[in-house]
């Protein structure tokens, strides 16, 4: 049997449903079980438009899904009438969530092996009242797991973030020695658990221009973060910096390391998305369920127009399906 993935829908307005469908494209060769919460509307409205798999199969539960089929599940009454691409809706934003939501019970009660999440509209899901900046704080609050870390991953790269969604006013707020050392101590046990690298080296950025140039910039390098480097280390943590962002992503000094530490959203994921855009993925550390996603947003613009690229979606399923692989290969290994 196939372990199950599931996958939510995201914003069906977006350019979600085009990419799960394109990725899904090869059916039968695929070492999973695809199972899509979302509708069959959804499927059957953009199977039309693009050059994706409309071939689903509805399964009212997760035990009659069928390997080598494109597995849908509904999760909310919809009408094709009411999927309006490009448009943001209260109505597309409720079920993207709901689909979230039905993922992560899914994986929580062992039914699926990991939960692989299309795009959402922070616009559309506050439209219909979740009260949450994005999908990893909401995945954390529903598994009630309050030490995680937001990462993008590529072939060749890897950031972790110390701050996610919180104004860049707010930033230095977050970065204290404790929550560094948190952070750090997260990617390196799933650089360990999920990756399987015996003993990690992770670089870790500066806040301040030049790396606070000694305290002339600031003094958050000097008086936070280095100690907190230290500190890491008496866990047996390898970290070293804090390095200069700017320098550091142009000289390609990530290419020395397992994983990067960026203190803010923006400066671990400009410089990501410049490397390794469309094969990227978003993967949440920490959490109790595996949960990957692609590293681009809903893209609006360009949604029911059959123009969207699904390598980054195709990743993030690779991705969350090698992982549930390693966590197999972690739980029978002996100790």
């Amino acid at each position: 049997m196939k372990p199950i993935l599931a996958i939510s829908i995201g914003d069906y307005n977006g350019i979600g449903p085009e990419v799960v469908l394109k990725a899904l494209a090869s059916g039968d060769d695929l070492p999973f079980t695809p199972l899509v919460l979302g509708h069959p509307s959804i499927l059957e409205f953009y199977g039309k438009l693009s050059a994706g798999n409309s071939n689903y199969y509805l399964a009212e539960s997760v035990s009659r899904a069928k390997s080598g089929r494109v597995n849908v599940m509904a999760v909310d009454d919809l009408s094709g009438e009411e999927i309006k691409p490009g448009e943001i809706t209260a109505k597309a934003g409720g079920l993207s969530m709901k689909a979230v939501e039905k993922g992560i019970e899914l994986c929580q009660t062992g039914k699926a092996a990991a939960l692989v999440t299309a795009p959402i509209s922070k616009e559309a899901i506050h439209m219909a009242g979740y009260r949450v900046p994005g999908h990893t704080e909401f995945l954390a609050q529903k598994t009630q797991c309050k030490d995680y870390v937001m990462m993008l991953v590529s072939k060749t790269l890897r950031v972790g973030l110390a701050s996610t969604h919180i104004p860049l006013q707010e930033v230095a707020k977050a970065v204290t020695k404790e929550n560094i050392i948190k952070k750090l101590t997260i990617i390196n046990h799933s650089l360990q658990t999920d990756y399987g690298i015996r003993q990690p080296q992770i670089a870790v950025l500066g806040l301040n221009p030049h790396a606070g140039d000694g305290g002339v910039i600031g003094n958050e390098e000097t008086d936070i973060i280095f100690p907190a480097i230290k500190e890491a280390a008496r866990l047996s943590i390898i970290a070293k910096g804090p390095f200069p962002a700017d320098g550091f992503f142009g000289a390609r000094s990530y290419e020395k390391y397992d994983a990067v530490l960026a203190m803010y959203h923006d400066q671990g994921l400009v410089p990501f998305k410049t490397i390794a855009f469309n094969a990227g993925v978003n993967f949440t550390a920490g959490l109790p369920i595996i949960r990957t996603s692609p590293d681009h947003g809903t893209a609006f613009a360009i949604a029911g127009q059959g123009k969207a690229d699904s390598q980054s979606f195709q990743e993030a399923l690779g991705l969350a399906f090698q992982l549930h692989q390693n966590k197999l290969i972690t739980l029978t290994t002996p100790r």
